[in-house]
């Protein structure tokens, strides 16, 4: 790893990191990143403030969300008014799912993370539009190509993961949204994705993303983007009290609020808001999605060609690997999966296992002693195999 990396992200010894890291053999931060300092550090502040609740405290609470909206938008090159917070990812879609209506379609890759299929699906019996999926011959992922010949005059958007949760396939946003061109939407789910790579997030119309994974926030609260240049084609569904002008006026409905907040069915969690921003800022402050990408990638191409010496099967190897984000998935044929991760996790090494494929997401205060854990762990199974 080269040292402008290794100088704004220091690896360290195996154990916490200055940063508020874990073990050596946590490589599991796609599915859960464990609390950064600053979160903690943030959680405590505001979990204090609503236990004192003195004058001016509430204020202060509100202002925590306040400033993790303005966080928010700095990382994704967004007006605030821009961005409100949802509960959580899933959340997030559903709410614009209840917002986009009908007629039309809407396209979902076929093996798409099922929290970005079923809002569509449900609202696609409500006034939703329709769902089409869309499946790419021998891949996971969806290419502009694919895109074009899917493209019919009653598809109104593409909802789409920026990074797959098995491959970790980055995909081309850009070129989606240029297929798509300003008539359609791209709806986004980034929570693979934000914190752990720079993502094209000027592409997205909506984008969505919680924090619990490669931003280290924890539960309770996440970004939802809706760009100036669709909201007028949003309607309020989920919209609530928080969402309108005047929550206590004598006639309801109230007109909405401006930008994405008139989709706010109530207020946020203000200690995960806190907590959110804090993890933005942290981010922010050690050189962004670009330096915690390289850091992140370097990491996962030593772990990946340990598994390959190994004579594991690579998902996404070949031509497209330099696609690939944070997640890096391997099996190793003639053995049973569920040992394979047993063993890891007996060694260590804290992984998940997706049917025959064991996922690897290793971030920033991930140090280079993991790789040697993982090579001794799957010599450990290798050794097994060929024993008579």
């Amino acid at each position: 790893m080269n040292d402008q990396i290794n100088s704004t992200y220091d690896s360290g010894t195996p154990g916490p990191d200055p940063a508020g890291g874990s073990a050596a053999g946590y490589l599991d931060y796609a599915r859960v990143g464990p609390l950064s300092r600053p979160v903690v550090a943030a959680l405590a502040g505001a979990t204090e403030l609503a236990a004192r609740l003195g004058p001016g405290d509430l204020d202060r609470l509100f202002a925590l969300a306040d400033a993790a909206r303005d966080s928010a938008a700095r990382l994704l090159g967004a007006r605030p008014h821009e961005i409100a917070l949802a509960p959580s990812t899933s959340n997030g879609l559903f709410t614009v799912a209840a917002a986009l209506r009908g007629p039309g379609t809407v396209l979902v890759p076929r093996d798409e993370f099922p929290a970005n299929l079923y809002p569509w699906l449900r609202f696609a019996d409500r006034g939703g539009p329709a769902v089409r999926l869309v499946a790419p011959a021998g891949q996971r992922h969806i290419t502009p190509d694919l895109l074009r010949h899917h493209l019919t005059p009653d598809v109104v958007a593409l909802a789409v993961s920026a990074v797959d949760s098995l491959t970790g396939h980055l995909a081309p946003l850009a070129a989606l949204k240029e297929v798509l061109g300003p008539g359609r939407l791209l709806i986004v789910d980034a929570i693979q994705g934000l914190g752990s790579v720079p993502l094209e997030t000027d592409a997205a119309d909506v984008l969505v993303s919680g924090g619990q994974k490669w931003l280290r926030a924890g539960w309770g609260a996440a970004l939802l983007l809706i760009r100036d240049r669709c909201a007028g084609r949003l309607v309020p569904g989920l919209g609530g009290w928080a969402g309108v002008t005047d929550p206590f006026a004598p006639r309801h409905p109230a007109p909405p609020l401006p930008g994405a907040a008139a989709h706010l069915a109530t207020n946020p969690d203000f200690p995960a808001a806190a907590a959110l921003g804090a993890a933005i800022d942290d981010l922010l402050g050690r050189g962004g999605p670009a330096a915690a990408g390289a850091r992140i990638r370097a990491t996962l191409a030593e772990l990946l060609d340990r598994a390959r010496r190994a004579g594991a099967d690579v998902l996404l190897d070949g031509p497209g690997a330099h696609e690939r984000a944070g997640i890096g998935t391997f099996r190793l044929p003639g053995l049973d999966p569920a040992d394979v991760h047993r063993t890891l996790g007996a060694a260590g090494l804290v992984t998940t296992r997706r049917d025959e494929w064991i996922r690897l997401s290793p971030h920033t205060p991930t140090p280079d002693t993991a790789a040697e854990l993982l090579a001794d762990a799957l010599h450990t199974l290798t050794t097994r195999r060929t024993a008579p």
